[in-house]
This record gives structure tokens, C-alpha cells and sequence, in this order.
């Protein structure tokens, strides 16, 4: 079944036509200054990425070398960061600074003390004015109020076969239209979200209290599908 967001803490906006589908896995924005960084589609290619400062939410901080985000309630003044085109305004989103326009590619995530968050993947081009999740230029996996769901176009699927988040990957096969929520402990897809990719992507992540860490440069887990 899925939900219009209802929850007052959670990103809103005037949905839109689907244009993708998000499936519990059973078997196995225009204005925007154009990037020249793409990655890879070989499939011996494991995607490196740190955040792109230039998009991050004036309430994120980056850390670790840009690969780490700590969510500040208050933050600094919009006013008083960089003015640029690619800078989220409304939302605590940031995206990763690689463009993934083929392949199939993993990374994890450390959640530390976050109770709502989302991770995914975005259209490197996609409005500023949204959130991830709420758009269908964006598919993310979120956590809230001690709970998993899928989100795409500001619809929500609840996925049920994944805890509480310590550590989470991400696999995503551009090719296949697909993004999976990764059960590292048990090396199994919990979720996967079907979709039709047509523009290149980055790595996104929505963040509204703790902190996340990002490790890229893995490996595939093997047996995933």
C-alpha cells in the first residue's frame, strides 16, 4: 500500500505523476550549471564519492573529509554561505559530487544517533526547492519515528525486513532501474525500488537530527542480486 506523507516532520510538496514503483524485494531541475564529473560504468568500477559541499543545507555540516554529515538545529544563517545554484535552501539535504550515469555501484552508511534521515539517489539536476523522497526526480530509503520506508514523488511503501539502523547499504544498478536497502548483517536486499533512470544521478541523503557517515570505494557484497 502506499501513503501520502502525513507526517508533520517529514518533507512535503505537491505531488506529481509517478514515474517510478517501489517493490518489496522477494526474489533475490533545470537551471542548474551543468558538472563534467562522471563516473565509470564498467562493472569492475567501485564508485568513489565524498559530499558536495556546494549543495549541503546551511543547518549540515560536513566532517571526516567530506564524508560525514552532522545535522545542526539552528545552523548558519543562509545568508551567510555561499549563494550558488546547487545549494538545497528549504530542505537538510546534501548530494554526493559523482555523477552515475550506468553501472551497478554500492556504498554504506553509519547512522549515529539519528532518528530521522533519508539516503537514496537523486537527478544530479533536480530542484533545490525539494526534498529527496518528495520529487520523482529522487528515491530514497528513509527512517522515522522507528520506522523504514521507501519514498519516491512524495509516496511512501513501508519496508518491514530491516532493524534499527547502525550501518546500511546501498546498491543501485542504473542499468536495471533498480535501488536496493541493503541488510549488511544479514547480506540480503531487505527492499528495492524499481525505476526508470534517465539523467545521470548522485548519492543524496536527507538528514534532521545526528549524524551520517558514508564509505564508498566497496566492493559488492556477494550473493546480492
Amino acid at each position: 500500500m502506499v501513503v501520502t506523507v502525513g507526517l508533520a516532520r517529514l518533507c512535503r510538496s505537491v505531488g506529481r505523476t509517478a514515474s517510478s514503483l517501489s517493490v518489496p524485494h522477494q526474489a533475490a531541475a533545470a537551471g542548474l550549471p551543468a558538472r563534467t564529473r562522471f563516473i565509470s560504468t564498467t562493472p569492475a568500477s567501485n564508485l568513489q564519492f565524498k559530499l558536495d559541499e556546494r549543495t549541503a543545507h546551511s543547518s549540515l555540516d560536513l566532517f571526516k573529509k567530506n564524508t560525514g554529515i552532522i545535522y545542526r538545529m539552528l545552523g548558519l544563517d543562509p545568508s551567510h554561505v555561499q549563494n550558488n545554484p546547487e545549494r538545497f535552501r528549504d530542505w537538510a539535504v546534501v548530494l554526493g559530487d559523482e555523477r552515475i550515469s550506468g553501472g551497478r555501484h554500492y556504498w554504506e552508511v553509519t547512522v549515529k544517533k539519528s532518528q530521522e534521515f533519508r539516503l537514496g539517489v537523486a537527478d544530479a539536476q533536480m530542484s533545490r526547492h525539494d526534498c529527496v523522497g518528495t520529487c520523482n526526480t529522487s528515491w530514497v530509503f528513509g527512517y522515522a519515528q522507528r520506522k523504514w520506508f521507501a519514498m519516491t514523488n512524495n509516496k511512501m511503501v513501508p519496508v518491514t525486513l530491516v532493524g534499527r539502523p547502525e550501518r546500511v547499504g546501498l546498491l543501485l544498478d542504473y542499468d536495471a532501474g533498480l535501488l536496493s536497502l541493503v541488510d549488511i548483517e544479514k547480506r540480503q536486499i531487505a527492499h528495492a525500488v524499481k525505476a526508470q533512470f534517465k539523467a545521470p544521478l548522485c548519492p543524496a541523503f536527507g538528514l534532521w537530527d545526528g549524524e551520517l557517515l558514508t564509505h564508498s570505494g566497496l566492493e559488492e557484497p556477494e550473493g546480492l542480486k
